[in-house]
């Protein structure tokens, strides 16, 4: 009962990521690589992040 007002880091950290990837994607598209490969590697990690939660549930 006190869990349903709970927050779902899972959504938390997916919005995070689609944030960053939109950002990679503007930063590849003005020219900026090193931006780009920066915001991915960070991406990757938010992602693996989220596997490994969905995986404890």
């Amino acid at each position: 009962m006190f869990g349903l007002f709970k927050k779902d880091p899972v959504k938390k950290l997916e919005k995070e990521h689609e944030q960053i990837l939109l950002e990679a994607m503007n930063m590849q598209r003005k020219g900026d690589l090193k931006s780009y490969a920066e915001l991915t590697a960070k991406a990757e990690k938010i992602e693996q992040e989220i596997i490994d939660l969905r995986a404890a549930q």
